[in-house]
């Protein structure tokens, strides 16, 4: 009788929670979103880098000659601060000429970031939290995703601040171009966790401004909120269903 009466709740619930989560990427053009590249003014959409074809946001280039230093980002027009960001990525192809070694089939999705506004013409990456994306290139090599880097921040993890730029997760290596499901659980500045085909990756907080790549901000200071970001780095990839389920403080 408890199952019963509790069951038509229960299904208003789960059809509730589906109405709170908002599309972030409509899958017909980048409405929403804001494109920086290094060297190149807010909204220069170099190459057509970021651009939308069969229903995905494809990080393509296509269009390159060399890829230099043109390391971009395309952000979502508004900030978060409690949240679950949900989405899918693949690597495909080969990596632009004139990319980095290290940038070979790695991306990533920025959180708590700087507004695209505030970035400086030539600078390469937003102050912010680095969800990173790698995958596997040498079958004998471990290359897993859903790690941490921070790009002018600092981070407690274990009881501990560190100040390592990057922090390798415990997710597994994916070598070929299956689609892989991120999730970022973010509670201000309590708690962050990277979450890899539905198992935790890595968790930490008390973000902080400090480290080299901050030149603006006052070093110390937590960040509590910021925007969402995806990388170009040199290696094509594609995106697909994003979404955001905000969350109570």
């Amino acid at each position: 009788l408890v199952f019963i009466l509790c069951f038509p709740l229960l299904s208003f619930c789960q059809k509730n929670d589906t109405k709170n989560w908002i599309q972030l990427f409509n899958g017909k053009d980048l409405t929403g979103w804001v494109v920086k590249i290094n060297g190149y003014p807010l909204g220069e959409n170099i190459h057509n880098t970021f651009r939308v074809e069969e229903g995905l946001l494809k990080v393509s280039y296509d269009g390159y000659e060399d890829f230099g230093k043109s390391f971009g980002h395309i952000f979502y027009e508004k900030p978060f601060s409690n949240y679950i960001l949900k989405l899918q990525y693949r690597f495909i192809g080969k990596q632009a000429k004139g990319g980095q070694d290290w940038a070979t089939k790695n991306s990533g999705i920025m959180i708590h970031s700087q507004s695209p506004q505030s970035m400086e013409l030539n600078q390469s990456f937003p102050v912010s939290l680095e969800v990173q994306l790698l995958g596997g290139i040498d079958k004998d090599i471990e290359r897993p995703t859903g790690n941490l880097c921070t790009p002018g921040m600092h981070v407690t993890m274990h009881n501990q601040k560190l100040t390592e730029h990057c922090i390798p997760s415990s997710s597994p290596t994916f070598y070929g171009e299956e689609w892989i499901n991120v999730e970022v659980e973010v509670h201000n500045d309590s708690l962050i966790k990277h979450i890899i085909n539905g198992k935790e990756a890595i968790s930490y907080s008390k973000p902080v401004f400090g480290g080299d790549y901050n030149t603006t901000f006052k070093e110390g200071t937590p960040v509590k909120m910021g925007y969402i970001s995806l990388q170009s780095e040199s290696h094509p990839i594609e995106f697909k269903n994003i979404e955001i389920l905000e969350l109570e403080p």
